[in-house]
């Protein structure tokens, strides 16, 4: 069976989280010799600074299960796409490092959530044949969301400028203001949606998706 085009369509936008997972991590890594020097940091504080979105999406990912049962997968990746524009503006103009620390532990819980939602919602939208496939997509974007926070930081690094971590950070709102609008535009999984008791509306999705012999 081919895939449908709109699938595949879907499983980018969606999997515009897992970038969003990479690039939140891997962004740490450019930025710091410059939050070093700007706050005079101390071993302890660049610690805490780094591990805070580890400590964040470890809480995220042991509410992520029951968050998304309740809201859906699309609402909760919605909220989770609002928690990475907000978190990635509030590092920018964070004004001290206790704040970017906080700013860094919601945008980890944020990543500890789309680390659950984001394949689970590709799975379940996903023809049967191809959902392997399309759900290694995530961790394809992944990678390359770390890529991206590499190739960012090194082209935003400036020496005589010792806020270049400010943007840094903020390059991370694009791909989330992406995620944001173009999840508003994608269905609800068929699966959670019958989950619900909504068997036809999640029937109507299902027959855009999926291979028309399989629907019933």
């Amino acid at each position: 069976m081919r895939m449908k085009s709109n699938v595949l369509l879907i499983a980018i936008v969606a999997s515009t989280g897992g970038l969003l997972f990479g690039f939140d991590t891997g962004v740490i890594s450019g930025a710091l010799p410059f939050l070093k020097q700007y706050w005079n940091l101390s071993d302890a504080s660049m610690e805490w600074l780094t591990t805070s979105v580890l400590m964040g999406a470890v809480v995220g990912a042991i509410v992520s299960g029951k968050l998304s049962d309740v809201l859906g997968r699309k609402r909760m990746i919605i909220v989770n796409a609002v928690i990475f524009v907000a978190g990635a503006w509030g590092c920018a103009i964070a004004d001290s490092v206790w704040l970017l620390t906080v700013m860094r532990f919601i945008i980890g819980v944020a990543i500890g959530i789309v680390s659950f939602v984001v394949p689970m919602y590709i799975a379940e939208i996903s023809p049967a044949r191809q959902r392997g496939a399309l759900v290694t997509l995530n961790q394809l974007m992944i990678t390359i969301g770390l890529l991206l926070s590499y190739i960012s930081d090194y082209g935003l690094s400036d020496d005589n400028n010792p806020e270049s971590w400010r943007l840094m950070f903020a390059v991370g709102f694009v791909p989330g203001v992406v995620l944001l609008v173009g999840m508003f535009f994608l269905p609800e999984t068929p699966r959670w949606l019958v989950s619900k008791g909504k068997w036809e509306e999640g029937r109507r999705i299902l027959e855009k998706v999926e291979d028309p012999g399989l629907v019933d």
